[in-house]
């Protein structure tokens, strides 16, 4: 049994500290910790309606280094687990360094003032956990975390050789709203506007943002168009499976979603660089986010499925063969056990299951990992256990675009 510190009282936040909240014989304490304490104080009393299972609360800007470390220090868990935005990622790898605890994250860093990420600033953290005999692992959400998974797991058990894969996110869930992000604003904008980049050949391809699509037909959600984008896991698929010829993402968006998106960015909304207002600097995406509802808030009013998986193409004994492994989450299930949406839900549980490998010694490790270097069965096991039970299909062909 073990103690643990979660950073971010978001909708992910919410939904791992739920989760870990049903599995007492892994976490014996959880802390939950963000700038709002009120938010924190409601997530304590859900856990505690649900659960029966008490856990503590704490206000912390987690920007400030010696105040987590502070924190840490009085909690003493045995990891932190950063559900943060992803610009604290690495004053919060800092802090656990001078703590000398574990640490988890579900997204890799952005600079505040660039809309950029990439793993290059915590993957230079690399000798100093080693050196610390700790370990920092990366990415542990849904996508990425559990497409990484899918793609080691084909790789170790249905195909000999991997020379294309896709995945493809598509969230078929409708909330009745105009316009409504389903993780932080912020941060889904900043992504979706962002030029897409593949990997092809040896080398990566880039384009403009949202120009390529395609209809794909999504189990238990419908034909749904995709469009190319670039996202993280791609880097660390590059990295650890650098055999692979072909490594694109899709995600699916729906009209409405893209015609506001398209007005925003037309008249500006969607700048991260600073505007005067009224005597003084405005960032006008942080403005746009305090206008949008709280996506934690849309849980109630969401209906409709996820399907996120991997399609790999390759070889098994000699033959080519082309496999899918998904995941199918419905968003009114997840609300009725962890009073949060699937988008949140699909990447709260496996912030939790890595914290459980984690602390349980099945994953372990000096230094900085992401989840394509990790054996990919215990945590593929929990998946099943946990609430996202996922299928291999056998598809007849390669995907044809």
């Amino acid at each position: 049994m073990s103690r643990v510190l979660v950073i971010g009282a978001g909708g992910v936040g919410s939904v791992a500290v739920h989760k870990m909240a049903m599995s007492p014989e892994v976490f014996s304490h959880i802390t939950l910790a963000s700038r709002t304490l009120a938010k924190c104080e409601a997530i304590a009393a859900s856990v505690k309606q649900r659960t029966g299972v008490t856990i503590d609360v704490a206000a912390l800007d987690a920007d400030d280094v010696a105040a987590t470390i502070a924190l840490i220090s009085a909690v003493k868990p045995q990891m932190v687990v950063n559900l943060a935005l992803p610009y604290q990622d690495l004053a919060i790898m800092d802090a656990c360094l001078a703590a000398g605890v574990n640490y988890l994250d579900t997204a890799n860093y952005e600079p505040r003032d660039q809309a950029k990420f990439e793993y290059s600033w915590q993957w230079a953290y690399q000798a100093r956990f080693k050196a610390a005999g700790l370990m920092a692992l990366l990415g542990c959400g849904f996508d990425p975390g559990v497409t990484s998974v899918f793609t080691t797991y084909a790789a170790k058990h249905l195909l000999d050789r991997i020379d294309t894969l896709d995945i493809l996110d598509c969230n078929g869930g409708d909330h009745g709203l105009p316009f409504a992000t389903n993780f932080n604003p912020e941060i889904n904008l900043r992504e979706v506007t962002a030029p897409s980049r593949h990997w092809e050949n040896g080398a990566w391809v880039e384009g403009p943002a949202l120009a390529q699509k395609q209809l794909f037909d999504f189990d238990q959600v419908g034909p749904r168009n995709m469009y190319l984008m670039y996202h993280e896991e791609l880097e660390s698929l590059v990295k650890f499976h650098p055999d692979i010829q072909r490594i694109r993402f899709w995600m699916t968006f729906g009209d409405s979603y893209l015609k506001h998106l398209e007005v925003l960015t037309n008249i500006g909304m969607t700048r991260i660089d600073p505007v005067m207002f009224e005597g003084r600097e405005i960032i006008p995406l942080q403005f746009l986010k305090a206008l949008l509802p709280e996506p934690s808030s849309l849980g109630s009013v969401t209906r409709g499925k996820t399907n996120i998986g991997t399609i790999a193409t390759g070889q098994k004994d000699g033959v080519q063969k082309t496999v899918y492994i998904l995941n199918i989450c419905d968003h009114e299930a997840a609300y009725a056990e962890t009073g949060n949406q699937a988008v949140s839900y699909t990447t709260g549980v496996p912030a939790m299951i890595g914290a459980a490998l984690m602390l349980s010694g099945q994953w372990k490790g000096q230094g900085v990992f992401n989840m394509e270097q990790l054996d990919p069965d215990p945590f593929m096991d929990m998946l099943n256990r946990h609430g996202l039970p996922w299928q291999v299909k056998d598809l007849p062909a390669p995907l044809a675009f």
